[in-house]
């Protein structure tokens, strides 16, 4: 059956005002913008001048920022560094509206840092600067006990694991007892993983995990060629990781979204669009689909809503959040 504007039009607008926890590795992303006219005589590279720098939050604090966008309400769980990057993180989730009563300072490691150096709209390289070694069995359960105590006040939580070690084992422990005590579960109050490869052996409980096509390969084994090699390997993964509900990301080739209880498979086709840059991409099909579910609607409309949202995101450079004009103006566009 076909999605209408309508349906999609109600989801966005019911989004506004639901409360959702957001728990992950928190990522500040740096841009250094610049314009590339030769190489360097010291070695066959270019010669990036520098116009501008830019600060834009990454990981899991871009969920958090994506989930703003749609004024959805955000409390943010994850670590940050007590360092320069971190202190701008935190500057932007006031400036955003996000609660930080989640976010640990961990003095033992800097706040992971994403410098992407862009010259004529392409990126030249990536420098990455973070510590992935595990926290303490102390902190781990601090942190894991700090995020029990917000699962209640949420319509829906959302897990960005990006392998930096919010995400253990204890925190995986937490929302099996919550799902095993019913406060979690894909009808009452989803629980959305984005996965890590790091953590596909701890995974369990979840009511939604999200993995792209690589990932859906390397979890399952299964090469995704298809829509049936695709619905074989969500089939897969939601044994291994004992979901209510699997959906892939399949760039180009759309999503496939499955489910435990042996509901017919949903196919949605991807939005033709112009891609420059699919970086956050996944994190704004995370928040947009998650709110959507925990605002009442089906996950059908809720990944059409997702699926059209990543194709605003794309045709932009950077990690950027949804603009919510543009997602009404795509929504009014489809045709009747």
């Amino acid at each position: 059956m076909k999605i209408t504007k309508r349906e999609l039009s109600e989801a966005l607008e019911r989004i506004r005002g639901v409360p959702v926890l957001v728990v992950g590795d928190l990522i500040l992303d740096r841009y250094v913008w610049g314009n590339v006219s030769r190489i360097s005589p010291e070695a066959p590279v270019p010669v990036v001048e520098v116009v501008r720098t830019e600060d834009r939050l990454g990981g899991a604090a871009n969920v958090a920022r994506n989930l703003r966008s749609l004024d959805a309400r955000v409390t943010m769980c994850g670590f940050i560094g007590d360092d320069d990057e971190g202190r701008r993180v935190v500057a932007q989730f006031d400036k955003d509206g996000v609660s930080k009563e989640g976010v640990i300072i961990d003095r033992e490691r800097p706040t992971s840092l994403k410098t992407r150096v862009i010259g004529q709209r392409q990126q030249i390289v990536r420098i990455d600067r973070e510590n992935v070694e595990p926290r303490s069995v102390a902190m781990q359960e601090a942190f894991a006990a700090l995020v029990g105590t917000h699962i209640e006040a949420s319509r829906a939580v959302i897990l960005s694991d990006y392998g930096k070690n919010a995400v253990s084992e204890a925190l995986i422990r937490r929302f099996e007892e919550a799902r095993t005590g019913g406060r979690i579960s894909l009808k009452d109050r989803p629980l959305v993983v984005d996965p890590h490869p790091t953590n596909y052996a701890i995974y369990a409980g979840m009511s939604v995990a999200k993995p792209n096509r690589r990932e859906a390969e390397v979890a399952s084994g299964i090469k995704i060629v298809d829509t049936a090699s695709a619905i074989a390997a969500a089939n897969v993964l939601l044994s291994l990781w004992q979901a209510e509900m699997m959906l892939i990301t399949l760039g180009e080739g759309g999503m496939v979204m499955t489910f435990a209880d042996k509901s017919e498979p949903i196919i949605l086709a991807t939005q033709a669009r112009q891609v420059f840059d699919v970086s956050g991409a996944g994190d704004t099909v995370t928040a947009v689909f998650t709110a959507a579910v925990a605002a009442g609607a089906t996950p059908r409309v809720a990944g059409e809503l997702a699926n059209i949202s990543a194709g605003i995101v794309v045709s932009e450079v950077g990690t950027v959040a949804v603009n919510i004009d543009k997602l009404r103006a795509e929504i009014e566009a489809i045709p009747a």
